[in-house]
């Protein structure tokens, strides 16, 4: 009688899918049929997941192992293990490919780890378990036999050609990201990542990557994002899909690429420009500009090629860009950071993350913690907790930026007041740590607040700044309150819409899907960023038309008029 097994993926939120174990259930060959898979999220909780992991009864139970879910994990299989203490538990996956032996030792109900790339591990030991061959002979595994613990060889790296499509039947996946791969390894060094280990670049055939994107494309996929770690290391690989994709466009899939932008010849850039507004998004992986960090972290970067290629793909006015920094790293300490911060603050990214190192096992960050002062989270996601550069106390101080700056502008929900407050100068760093600080003093910080209370938490700062004028403020807090949605609850602040109801019925013929409303300032276009100066107060009022039904492809804002007369 067949064996049956159990994939597990516990990903981080349900939007998200998990394309490591459906590739291990395509891999399986002839042994597909015993296989399942069982998709979770780690904001479900742990008794609810291990009763529906027992209700499956597998045979043997396989987990995929990241940073986010690990703890979720152990925890969960620990649990089972009491209940079903003859099903063997095998984990994979990054957060356990190292250090694999005392992980195990550590975690004593685990039965084995495949280690490395998977799919023919996987495979192999799906026919091991249908009473075919022996776990020696499995390349790429570690594995308990009574109190060693036992080592095959590495596995060699796979012809990504020949790992099967996975995707077929897409109504699992319905509200989720989809997650391709169209290259693996990576050909920098960095070394907070695990990605620089695996040094053999390899491509999957343009052939098969255009077949697999028609399909996407034929089903409408809302996005698709590639897990390629550096997509346009290889310029021809990237033309090819590039151009397939622009001369594909179905007008609603989005394609997320991962790129160095400073690799970007001007025919990608060209190519770029040509495309649907939301056809692609990027994210640019920038970490600092600090030059001694990026010589010191082997990061291969042109820092000044980077702005002006993100300058000028900001001008093309269609692409979403989203730019990432990362405090802890070496030799930057709490000002360097607050320049890195500024620097690419001042390119006006879609959207700005700002990330904390995490010193993940195996990487060279890991290795040479301890010449850098380096102290982390004994948890994952191993996040630093101070270094030789920089303290705890400062760390805090840019969790507050980053907090302020998630809520202020990576929303997307106050575009025109942050371009305003920008041009009041000043570092903006020192902008979001100052409202960080507010909330703080406040009581405000580490606590959901609706987007409106948002709003008059600002006009509570501005106010006690006072070197601001405090009726700009509140116009463009309204624009930006009406930029995204008619709403449904009046700001207290805004002018009774009684008075020009005439004006609305002329204007806004559709009712809900649209808005008009007075301002008595011209507030900045999207293509403005750098204000040179603030607008100036204007009398009669500029009217403003919203309209709900067309948006902006980007931001998704609604796209606006200016009504001129009464």
């Amino acid at each position: 009688m067949e064996k049956t097994v159990l994939l597990v993926a516990i990903n981080a939120k349900y939007i998200h899918s998990n394309l490591a174990v459906h590739s291990l259930k395509a891999s399986a060959g002839v042994y597909e049929q015993v296989v399942t898979i069982a998709e979770y999220t780690i904001n479900q909780q742990k008794d609810e997941i291990l009763r529906d992991i027992f209700l499956k009864s597998p045979d043997i139970l396989c987990l995929s192992c990241y940073l986010w879910n690990l703890e979720y994990v152990v925890s969960i299989t620990a649990e089972f293990h009491k209940i079903c203490p003859n099903v063997p538990i095998w984990l994979g996956g990054p957060e356990v490919s190292y250090e694999t032996e005392s992980f195990l030792k550590d975690h004593p109900w685990i039965n084995g780890v495949m280690i490395g790339e998977g799919e023919d591990t996987f495979r192999e030991l799906v026919q091991y378990y249908q009473g075919m061959g022996e776990l020696s002979d499995i390349d790429g595994l570690s594995w308990r036999d009574g109190e060693k613990i036992r080592f095959t060889k590495p596995r060699a790296p796979k012809n990504l050609s020949d790992v099967p499509f996975c995707y077929h039947d897409l109504e699992e996946y319905e509200n989720r990201i989809i997650y391709y791969e169209s290259s693996r390894g990576c050909p920098f060094s960095c070394s907070y990542c695990l990605s620089s280990i695996d040094k053999k670049l390899r491509f999957r055939k343009i052939s098969l990557v255009e077949n697999e994107l028609q399909f996407f494309l034929d089903k409408k996929v809302p996005q698709v994002k590639f897990v390629d770690r550096t997509f346009n290391c290889d310029h021809e690989h990237a033309m090819a899909i590039w151009e397939y994709i622009r001369d594909h466009d179905n007008g609603i899939t989005n394609f997320h690429f991962e790129i160095s932008a400073d690799l970007l010849k001007e025919e990608e850039l060209e190519l770029i420009q040509a495309m649907r507004p939301g056809l692609i998004q990027l994210e640019i992986g920038v970490q600092t500009t600090n030059p001694n960090t990026i010589a010191e972290i082997h990061r291969t970067m042109k820092l000044e090629r980077v702005k002006d290629v993100v300058s000028k793909i900001r001008s093309f006015g269609n692409i979403h860009q989203h730019l990432d920094l990362i405090a802890g790293l070496p030799f930057e300490d709490y000002e360097s950071f607050r320049r890195s911060f500024d620097e690419i603050y001042a390119l006006w990214p879609n959207q700005l993350q700002l990330g904390f190192l995490k010193v993940l096992k195996g990487s060279y960050m890991y290795e040479h913690a301890g010449e850098y002062g380096i102290l982390w989270h004994d948890e994952p996601p191993y996040e630093v907790l101070r270094t030789n550069w920089l303290s705890y106390e400062e760390i805090i101080k840019i969790k507050r930026v980053e907090e302020m700056l998630e809520v202020y502008y990576n929303s997307g929900q106050f575009e025109v007041t942050m371009k305003l407050l920008y041009a009041q100068g000043g570092s903006a760093f020192d902008l979001f740590l100052s409202l960080g600080n507010f909330y703080e003093k406040k009581g405000y910080a580490g606590m959901q607040h609706a987007r409106l209370r948002r709003c008059e938490i600002l006009l509570e700062y501005l106010k006690e700044r006072g070197d601001i004028d405090l009726s700009l403020y509140q116009e463009s807090l309204i624009y930006d309150l009406y930029a995204r949605e008619n709403c449904k609850t009046r700001p207290s602040w805004a002018p009774d819409p009684s008075a020009y109801k005439e004006m609305t019925r002329k204007y806004c013929e559709k009712g809900k899907m649209a808005h008009l409303e007075p301002f008595h300032y011209r507030f900045p276009e999207k293509s403005e960023t750098g204000l040179l100066r603030l607008p100036e107060r204007e009398k009669p009022p500029v009217w403003i038309r919203f309209d709900y039904e067309d948006r902006d492809p980007l931001d998704h804002q609604a796209r606006t008029q200016v009504i001129l007369g009464n």
